[in-house]
C-alpha cells in the first residue's frame, strides 16, 4: 500500500492546520471552563452547557468551510477526497479541538438529504445542519427490535397529506435538545407478517416538537441523560418530510450507516491522541506509573493495537479510493475500535492512579473528571453502532464462512 500523500494533499493539511493556529486559541479563550465532556450534569439544561460551546465552534468551522468538508461545495463543502477526510481527522485529533453541535447531522443525515432529499427539503434542513441553527438525532432502533434495524414496528399510516406514527424508538442519542430528526419507520404492516421485513420501511424528517411526541432521557451508567426513549401517539407528520419513496427506508438507512460505520472505525485516529494525552498527564499526577513493567507494557501493546487499527482503516479507506467494496475491513475497524476504547478508559484510570478515578466535583480530579467518566461511558462501544455480538456473527458467516451447527 502507497502511504504517499499527493501535494494537493499536504496543500489541505497545510491550510488547515494554518487556520486553526489562526482560530483555535482565541476560541477557546472565549469559553474557559467550559469541559467538552457529557459529565456537565443531568437533563437537557446540563447538556447544552457544553453544547453552546459545540454549536459556537461548528459555526467557527463553517466560516472557513471546514465543518463539512465532504459535502458538495455548492453546499458549503469542500468535496474533500478520502485521504484528505483522514488527514482532517488526524490533524483536529492532535489539535484536541472541541466536538461540533450536529455529529448526525453533519456525517450522516446532510448527505442523505443531499442525495435523496428535494429540491425544497435541501434548501430548507441543509443550511440549519450545517450553521448548527438546530440540533438534530437519528431514531432508528427500537425496543422490540434489539440489534435486527429490520425488525423495527413503529407505524407511519397515511392519511391525506401526512403521515400518522404510533410506536416507541429508544436509546436516541439526544434527543431531547434536538429539533429534528431522520426517523426509520414501517408503511407497510405487513411485511414482517409476509416474512420480508427489509421492505415496507420509509424514512422522515421528524419535527420533534409536534403534538403527540413524548421524550424522555434516559440516565446511563455514567449517570447522564444523553440517550432518550421517544413515543409517538398519532403525531402527525408532513408527507412532504418523507425523505425518498415509501417503502426505500431501507436503501437510506444503508446508506446512513455506511457512512456511520466508516466514520465509527475512523474514530481509531483519534485514539492515538488520547494515549498521548494520558501519559503526558500521568508524568504530572502519578509518575511512577509509568516506571511498572506491567503499566509500560500495556500502553506498548495498546500503541501496537492502534498502529494496527489505524492500518486497518487505511486499508478500507483505500478500497473506497478504488471504488471496491470495503468489506471486511469497515466492521472489523469498528470491532477493534470497541475493544480498543475500552482498553484506553482502563489503562487511563490504572495510569493516573487514584486521581484518575475521582469524579466530577471532586477537588483533585484529573482533567474535571473526564477519565472517570470516560471508564463508565466506554461500555457503550460494545453496543452502539453495531453490537459486538452481531458484528462478530456476521464476519463469521459473511468474511470467514464459518459452518453453521
Amino acid at each position: 500500500m502507497d502511504f504517499a500523500t499527493t501535494a494537493e494533499d499536504e496543500a489541505f493539511r497545510s491550510e488547515l492546520t494554518t487556520w486553526l493556529d489562526e482560530n483555535l486559541d482565541g476560541f477557546l479563550a472565549q469559553w474557559p471552563g467550559v469541559e467538552d465532556a457529557l459529565s456537565t450534569g443531568a437533563g437537557a439544561a446540563g447538556v447544552m452547557k457544553f453544547m453552546e460551546r459545540r454549536r459556537a465552534w461548528q459555526r467557527k468551522l463553517n466560516e472557513g468551510r471546514w465543518a463539512a468538508i465532504h459535502w458538495p461545495k455548492e453546499w458549503g463543502g469542500r468535496e474533500a477526497s478520502i485521504t484528505q477526510n483522514v488527514i482532517y481527522s488526524e490533524v483536529m485529533s492532535s489539535y484536541r479541538t472541541p466536538g461540533i453541535y450536529n455529529p448526525n447531522g453533519l456525517w450522516q443525515i446532510g448527505p442523505m438529504i443531499i442525495h435523496w432529499g428535494t429540491d425544497t427539503q435541501k434548501k430548507m434542513w441543509i443550511p440549519n445542519i450545517l450553521n448548527a441553527d438546530d440540533h438534530w438525532c437519528q431514531g432508528f432502533t427500537e425496543p422490540e427490535a434489539g440489534s435486527d434495524l429490520a425488525n423495527l414496528r413503529t407505524l407511519a399510516a397515511r392519511d391525506g397529506d401526512d403521515y400518522v406514527f404510533n410506536g416507541r424508538k429508544i436509546w436516541i442519542s439526544t434527543a431531547h435538545i434536538a429539533k429534528w430528526g431522520l426517523f426509520l419507520v414501517r408503511t407497510d404492516p405487513t411485511a414482517i407478517e409476509r416474512g420480508a421485513k427489509h421492505e415496507g420501511i420509509t424514512a422522515f424528517i421528524v419535527d420533534l416538537e409536534v403534538p403527540g411526541i413524548e421524550i424522555q432521557p434516559i440516565k446511563d451508567i455514567a449517570g447522564e441523560e444523553t440517550f432518550c426513549e421517544i413515543v409517538f401517539d398519532d403525531a402527525r407528520v408532513p408527507a412532504a418530510y418523507r425523505l425518498g419513496e415509501e417503502g426505500q427506508g431501507w436503501r437510506v438507512a444503508m446508506g446512513t450507516l455506511g457512512k456511520e460505520r466508516i466514520g465509527t472505525a475512523g474514530l481509531a485516529i483519534g485514539m492515538r491522541a488520547d494515549l498521548n494525552a494520558m501519559i503526558n498527564l500521568a508524568r504530572s499526577v502519578n509518575p511512577q506509573a509509568l516506571e511498572d513493567p506491567a503499566i509500560r507494557d500495556r500502553i506498548a501493546r495498546v500503541h501496537t493495537d492502534i498502529e494496527y487499527t489505524k492500518l486497518l482503516n487505511y486499508r478500507a479507506l483505500s478500497k473506497i479510493l478504488k471504488n471496491q467494496q470495503n468489506w471486511p475491513e469497515v466492521p472489523l475497524a469498528k470491532l477493534q475500535w470497541s475493544d480498543l476504547a475500552q482498553t484506553l478508559a482502563e489503562l487511563a484510570v490504572d495510569l493516573l492512579g487514584p486521581v484518575g478515578m475521582m469524579a466530577k466535583g471532586a477537588p483533585e480530579a484529573a482533567d474535571g473528571g473526564s477519565w472517570n467518566r470516560l471508564y463508565l461511558y466506554q461500555r457503550y462501544t460494545s453496543i452502539g453502532a453495531g453490537t459486538t455480538e452481531v458484528q462478530k456473527n456476521i464476519i463469521a458467516d459473511k468474511a470467514i464462512k464459518l459452518p453453521r451447527k
